[in-house]
């Protein structure tokens, strides 16, 4: 029996050949000439790399097939990308608008539950369009909570997420203000129609596509957000509004308004954020990020604040102190073990979007 040219090259050990080489070279991004060269952040950065590549193996070679999706949690304590957010469940699922799909579970008691179909190229291009979106404020929910959505090119009655002709994703974001007492919302995909079915057997063809998808996501999503991280060398300790189009065509919620930086302080200097007002809105919160991206550890550090955990002022302003050694005021942001790194702010279904203000104090003064 004759091999087409995916099996020839997966027996020869051409594909994984390939794949070593490409993941070779996807460290060079840790090299890039602005990225801090030190021991710690070096260590970072390819600890972020292998960390995309356990999630973009999950992605493009578990988790891949869009005639039987399946919501996949591919964000979290430790696979984090482009300011991943503490407060966030991210979950994805794979898609194709030749199908219709059916999202049903239990709405929970998470305060912020959205879905977006999404135009994913991380691997490709770098960009995220949104091309569909619905949250649980406008939806209609059954007894108990009871969420069902139809995913869909074309309008359908009651609960309906639009597809695009090129939608490949579903995002899902359950944001939360109270981790340890609300209840997170438990949902399944499945394609309508697909009952009985079964996937089919793994190919040569699907290992290699597989590897391949799951290199250049690591190639793409490096790439992507180191290059931000070096625009915010001018800017470093002030936090103005992020350019919001592009946050959106990078997998922003369209429900959120965003502010994005960078920070970098001395053993004795504090980072000083004041958001004099505090809009009327669902959420908002802020958080502390490495050179990478990556949300600090959140497991085992104070780096993040928001709407429920936050100590507000007298006259409902909001002071929050980044700094290396506790401060012994509130809202204090630890750097675990970090002198620099990004930082983001986010207004969360707000009525307007107040700017803020920071400077750099000494730890002494403060």
């Amino acid at each position: 029996m004759s091999m087409n040219e995916s099996e020839k090259r997966v027996v020869d050990g051409t594909v994984w050949d390939e794949f070593c080489d490409a993941l070779k070279a996807a460290g060079k991004i840790v090299q890039s000439e602005k990225a801090p060269k030190d021991p710690f952040n070096q260590a970072e950065g390819y600890r972020y790399l292998a960390r995309l590549l356990r999630g973009g193996l999950e992605g493009f070679l578990e988790f891949r097939d869009p005639m039987f999706p399946q919501l996949r949690c591919g964000a979290h304590e430790t696979i984090k990308l482009g300011a991943d957010n503490p407060d966030n469940r991210y979950e994805s699922a794979t898609i194709n608008p030749r199908y219709d799909y059916r999202i049903s579970g239990s709405r929970g008691t998470v305060d912020y539950l959205g879905f977006s179909t999404i135009i994913n190229k991380y691997a490709s291009g770098g960009t995220m369009e949104v091309t569909g979106h619905i949250d649980a404020r406008n939806m209609e929910l059954g007894p108990d909570g009871c969420i069902d959505i139809i995913v869909s090119g074309t309008e359908k009655p009651g609960n309906w997420l639009p597809m695009g002709e090129s939608s490949n994703s579903i995002t899902v974001r359950q944001t939360f203000q109270d981790r340890v007492h609300e209840q997170r919302a438990e949902l399944k995909i499945e394609r309508i129609n697909a009952t009985g079915e079964r996937p089919e057997p793994l190919t040569a063809k699907k290992l290699e596509r597989g590897l391949q998808g799951a290199v250049r996501f690591v190639q793409g999503s490096a790439t992507l957000f180191e290059g931000w991280a070096e625009s915010f060398l001018p800017i470093m300790n002030q936090l103005p509004p992020a350019d919001q189009a592009y946050c959106q065509s990078i997998g922003g919620d369209p429900n959120i308004f965003y502010f994005h930086s960078g920070w970098k302080l001395a053993e004795d200097e504090v980072l000083i954020i004041e958001a004099p007002e505090i809009p009327e809105c669902q959420n908002w919160n802020f958080q502390l990020d490495n050179w990478w991206m990556e949300s600090l550890d959140y497991r085992h550090h104070t780096i993040h604040v928001n709407k429920h955990t936050a100590h507000y002022e007298s006259d409902g302003s909001v002071r929050v102190v980044i700094s290396h050694s506790d401060p012994g005021v509130p809202n204090w942001i630890e750097t675990a073990g970090h002198t620099m790194g990004t930082m983001c702010w986010r207004w969360i279904g707000a009525d307007k979007h107040p700017e803020l203000n920071s400077r750099v104090a000494k730890l002494a003064d403060l």
